[in-house]
Formats: structure tokens, sequence, C-alpha cells
């Protein structure tokens, strides 16, 4: 089967005095919003390419369809199908989710206090998808008082959520629903209130409102005028106050309204400043505030005793050390629970209020902790959960007076692991700049180190947002069959700090790619794999760094996975209609106003910098209804591969034409996307495409 060839019809752009030609422009449907919400209404012809993209794709990995069986069976095989989690109490009542046998989606549930018996479903969300493609539940929260059960649900992948309300006496829905609704709400205190958040024609959240949680007219509790930022919704830990979170990449602000007067307009906590970051909690009495301000780059802890916590009342709590990134933390009544992060490791302290703290010790050279909650504040137990490369997930209760820690749960593997089988290490990669850049490796013990092994490279690099070296029953079916799994914990990350992020954003963003570039030569070097044997594997944002290392270093890679790729990055950051737009000038630059930003973006965007050159098969992946990388970004960027690459190698598409950013919602279904990756990745290997001689290349 030939591979589609998509219509070009150039388009002239002008902008800060340049000119920039794009071919396939005409991708990108003039109805698109609409589109988000009603697939159906996409325009025939750009319709009839995606599916012809489609079927050439099925086609070439016809082949794999057998190993793609039974890649999914493998991991599906390592879920157990009536899982469920540990319960965590409130008051008279312990909360949970589980999943019956065969179930994509759980049942939401409770049960009196410290039994096993007398459970009340609170919300049945296989029920509700059943004969729907696409269901999903973002937030999901009973109220204080027990008596009402809220969920906010999309069916199509937009992130448009509609949000329901249900009288957990009587189990029906109230008669109304809200729609248009950002996937994150909050009840107030006193159960009587619902602030929810308005999902805007552009679809950014842009307005918060508060309803009678029992229905009722909405009222205007909030309202960001500027674009460029997301809304959040919550509670403080005490319940004193509920919260309005204001931010983006580099600036928060933060509204306050009393629980005892949850009508009273809100309150700004401390005014935005350009730059500077917080967020903050209320500890009985007192203000515990997290930031950066003052030079603390990694973050530090303050405090503050005024009612209103403004900057100038803040005084410095836990310092702030370079290289120690203070993450967050929680709150109870007797104790501080902060969580850090030092060379890409986490790490829990327990402060006491009377004084005194230590540190939650753990023995991996590679693992990753997460603070895992709870609604009570009255309470000496924390919660958390560890894992690493080799063990499975495990569930802690921990005695914050007494240390001790109480094992709640491990995650059950029903077709059976043995961590002895495998290893995983710690490397550190030297980029060009001489920073060490770090890399999680998992293998299993009997893996030659002889560069014979296949290598899969995982990256993202983006965002702030730190690469844990996590547990995942997937990546085992790569491990299993011979193949390194390697994460790279390259800057734009914060895994080694917020400076590591601030090092690989805007004018510093080339250090993403070059870090990633410098893992794999560093993981041939030392003969975990050899180049031309390893396979790039990323999404989102990550997926733009895969468009970057394939222009930058395609020798390197036997196959690159780009999973909802943002590649079209200079022609999305001059569209200010799309929802992502504003808000993420901070992260790359504004190329409408600065030129400066306009040359940097072209000068790494993936789409803009495809050429001529033997590119390695591809295979890039997307959703229709995408508001965040929208379907456009990696169809218009294979067609410009396919017409510049000078080798044999294909290059393939495939979206998901009945969902968004995250792909399936079921849990089972998801595993299909994941099984054709990997699929693709062995496929890719065995082929051994053809490619040009590349010593001439940069």
């Amino acid at each position: 089967m030939k591979a589609p060839v998509a219509k070009r019809e150039p388009k002239t752009i002008y902008q800060m005095n340049r000119v920039r030609i794009d071919d396939y422009a005409w991708m990108k449907d003039d109805n698109w919003k609409e589109v988000l919400r009603d697939p159906s209404v996409l325009r025939p012809d750009i319709r009839e390419h995606l599916t012809e993209e489609n079927a050439y794709t099925d086609a070439m990995l016809g082949g794999t369809e057998a190993l793609q069986a039974q890649l999914f069976e493998e991991m599906k095989g390592r879920i157990k199908q009536d899982d469920s989690s540990v319960p965590s109490p409130d008051g008279a009542w312990d909360y949970y989710v589980r999943y019956e046998t065969g179930a994509e989606h759980p049942i939401h549930g409770r049960r009196p206090r410290g039994r096993m018996d007398g459970e009340q479903v609170l919300l049945d969300e296989e029920a509700l998808a059943k004969g729907k493609a696409f269901f999903q539940v973002g937030a999901a929260h009973h109220s204080p008082d027990h008596r009402l059960y809220a969920w906010a649900a999309d069916e199509q992948g937009s992130e448009y959520y509609t949000l329901r309300v249900r009288d957990l006496a009587t189990g029906k829905d109230l008669p109304f629903t809200i729609e248009s609704a950002y996937g994150d709400f909050t009840f107030s205190p006193d159960s009587h209130w619902l602030f929810w958040i308005w999902r805007d024609e552009n679809a950014r959240p842009s307005k918060v409102y508060r309803r009678s949680a029992r229905g009722g007219e909405d009222v205007l509790v909030y309202e960001e005028a500027d674009d460029g930022m997301f809304l959040g919704v919550g509670t403080t830990s005490d319940d004193s106050h509920v919260l309005i979170h204001v931010g983006n990449q580099e600036t928060t602000e933060i509204l306050l309204i009393s629980a005892a007067d949850p009508t009273a307009p809100p309150i700004v906590a401390e005014p935005r400043s350009e730059g500077i970051k917080y967020d903050l909690d209320h500890w009985t009495d007192h203000w515990v505030i997290r930031t950066n301000a003052e030079g603390a780059v990694d973050f530090k802890l303050a405090r503050s005793e005024a009612n209103v916590p403004s900057r100038n009342s803040w005084v410095d709590f836990v310092a702030h050390t370079s290289g120690r990134y203070i993450t967050g933390f929680a709150l109870y009544a007797g104790h501080l629970v902060r969580a850090e992060r030092v060379d890409a490791n986490d790490q829990l302290i327990i402060m006491a209020r009377s004084g005194g703290e230590h540190r939650i010790a753990f023995e991996e050279e590679a693992y990753a902790l997460d603070l895992s909650g709870g609604f009570e504040y009255e309470t000496t137990v924390t919660k958390f959960v560890y894992q690493s490369p080799t063990t499975p997930r495990q569930w802690f209760d921990y005695d914050m007076v007494t240390q001790e820690r109480t094992l709640r749960k491990t995650q059950e593997i029903p077709s059976g692991h043995d961590p002895s089988l495998y290893v995983a290490r710690r490397l550190n990669a030297p980029a060009p700049d001489g920073q060490l850049v770090p890399i999680t490796v998992l293998m299993r013990r009997d893996t030659p180190l002889d560069g014979s092994a296949p290598l899969l490279l995982y990256g993202y690099g983006s965002y702030g947002h730190a690469m844990d070296p996590s547990f995942s029953i997937r990546n085992l079916s790569l491990v299993d069959r011979g193949w390194v799994w390697a994460t790279a914990h390259i800057r734009g990350g914060s895994d080694k700090g917020w400076g590591w992020f601030l090092d690989g954003r805007k004018e510093n963003k080339t250090n993403t790619f070059k870090d990633f570039i410098a893992c794999a030569d560093y993981l041939a070097d030392q003969s975990y794999s050899a180049r031309g044997r390893m396979v790039a594997y990323g999404g989102s944002a990550g997926g733009m760094l895969m468009g970057a290392v394939a222009n930058m270093a395609p020798y390197l890679w036997a196959g690159i996975i780009a999973a909802v790729p943002f590649v079209d990055v200079l022609n999305t950051m001059s569209d200010t209609s799309l929802p992502l737009t504003p808000p993420e000038w901070p992260e790359w630059g504004n190329p409408l106003e600065d030129a400066a930003a306009y040359d940097r973006i072209a000068g790494y965007s993936p789409y803009d910098n495809v050429d001529v050159r033997p590119y390695p098969p591809i295979l890039a992946t997307g959703g229709l209804s995408d508001p965040r990388v929208t379907y456009w970004e990696p169809q218009k960027w294979v067609a410009k591969l396919r017409a510049k690459t000078t080798s044999s190698a294909p290059v393939l598409l495939k979206i998901n034409m009945e969902a968004g950013h995250g792909g399936a919602s079921g849990r089972f279904d998801f595993l299909k996307e994941i099984a054709l990756d990997y699929a693709f990745a062995i496929w890719a290997l065995e082929r051994g495409w053809e490619k040009d001689d590349h010593s001439t290349l940069d």
C-alpha cells in the first residue's frame, strides 16, 4: 500500500518582518472549536485524509497484529482485575474506588469506617460509560457533611466537563447539570456551596462560579481578565478557607474566601508579580507559604500570622537550599509533611508543630514517592506511596509521632513479578555544556552490556514536570524481551530542581534536546545499546522533543514514537485562539510580540525544521478531540516528513477519531494504544530500514 500524499496548498505567513511558507495549513479546520465538541462536523477532505493515514498505518503494521495482541494480553495480565484502592477514612466513613473483573471504569464507594461490609455505591462509572466511545471522570468529591456526591464527566475527550450532583440519601441525581465546566471544583466546608470553573469558547478556564450544591442560580465569584492564566479551586487543610488559584508557569496569585462567610467576595492573598510563584495553606492559626520569592530558586517555606498573608508578612520557615527542591507540603493539626526532590529522587520530611523533624528513609538507588493525601486534619497518620522501577507500588500509613510505617497494600501483579530478575541503575550523562544529566535504567539482570541490546529512551523535559523513576506494568513487556528501558531526566523538567527547569525553557530550550541526545550517546558509549539500535519515545511536549531529535540526530534512532506531539510550535504559539497559547508564552516565548522569541522558536520548532535528510521510522499518534495538541499538528508534521525524507523508512500517523489528549479512556482500551507503540518499536528495530550515510550531517 502506498503512503498517502497530502496535497500542498502553500500559505504565506508574514510575522515580525519574517516570512514563512506553510504547505499544509489547510489541515486545520476553521471549524475546529466545534470539532472538539462534535467530531462529526470535521471538514470532509480532512477526515478523508486522516482515514487514509489510519488505513496506511494499519496496513504497514498489519504484520504486528499478533504481537500487539500478545503485548496487550501481557500488560492486561499484570493488572488485578478486581482491584481496589486503600480506603481513606473521613468521619464515620471509609471512601474508596474499586474495579469489578473486566471493567474498564471504576466504582466509587464507601462503607462504615473500619468495616468490610455495608458498601454504598456512590458512582458507577462503568454503568455510565456503557455505550459511549469515550467516558472519563475528572474530579469526584463527597461533600464534607457526607450527604452529596459530585463528579465531572467528559464524554468526548475535549475536556469540556458536565458536572452533576447526587443526593446520597436517595441515590438520585439532583435535577440540574452544569455544562462547559472545567474538571476542577470544590464544595465549601459547610457543604452548602459548590465552587466550579467555567471553560470558555476557547476552551480556557476563565470564570469561577458559586452555586448552591442542591441547585439554583450561578453567581460569578471571580473572572480572570488575563487569558494567559489557569484557574483552580480548593479548600485549606483545616477547612478555614476556600481558595481560588490563578497562575501560569512562572506567576501565581491566590484569592481567599473565609469558610465562615462563603458568599463574601474573594480577597487576594498576595498580588501577582511576574516570576513569583507561591502556594499556601492554613495551619490552624497561621499560614504556611511555599515560594520562590527572594531568589529561592528551589523554593522555601514561609509562614504568616496575618489574616490576609500578603508578602510583607512572610517570615522564612524552612530556608532555601540550592539543589533541594521543595515540591510541596501537606498540613495536619500537629504536623507538616514536606516533599522534596534531590538528584531526581524524592524524599519526605516530617515536621512536628511542637518542633523537630525527621526524614522517612529509603534504600533503593532510584525510586519515587507520592503523598497520597487523605481527608482528615486531626490525625497523626499521613499516607504515601513508594515504588521504584523494580518494585511495585506500596501504600503505607505512617504514624508521624511513633515513626512507624504500616504497609496497607502492595500492587498485585496477577501474572507474577520477581523483582530480583531486574536491576535499576542511576547513571549520569555529560551534556555538551558539562552538566550531568541523570538517566534511570531498567533491565533484566541477564541483559548483556555489550551494545547488542535494543533500548527505548523516554523523555519529556518541559513545564517543570519531573520523570519519576516509577514502576510500570507496561515497560516490562519490552524489558522481558531483552530491551533496556531508559528514562532521561533532562532539563526542562524539575528532576534536579526548579533551576533544572529554568535551564530548559525559553532561551535555554535547546538544552532539553541536547541533553536527550547526550543521554543516547552516553548509553551507547557505555554499551547499554548502540547507535541505531535505540528507539526514542515521548508524548505531548515530549513529542516536541521527539521532533527536535529527529531533526538533530536522525542517525541515532531505529525508530521514533511521538505521542500527541506538540511539533507545530511556531504556528501554535502564534495562534491566540488556541486554548493553551497565551498561557504557554511564559514557557516558550511570545513570537507575536518578541522577534527574539520568534527566531528562537523558529530555530527548533520540529515542523519548521523538517528538511531533506534520512529520517528513521516514525510513528505519530493523536486524538481528534484533543484541545491541548490539536490533531493537525501530527497530521501536518507527518505530511512534511514524508515529503522530505531521503530514507525508505516509513512515516506513520494514527489518529484516534474518538478521543482526546489522553487517548482511550478505559483502563484496558488504553493499553491497546501502548501495545501499538511497543509493537512499532520492535517492528522498526527488527525491520532495519535503509538509511543514507549520515557522516555529512551536522
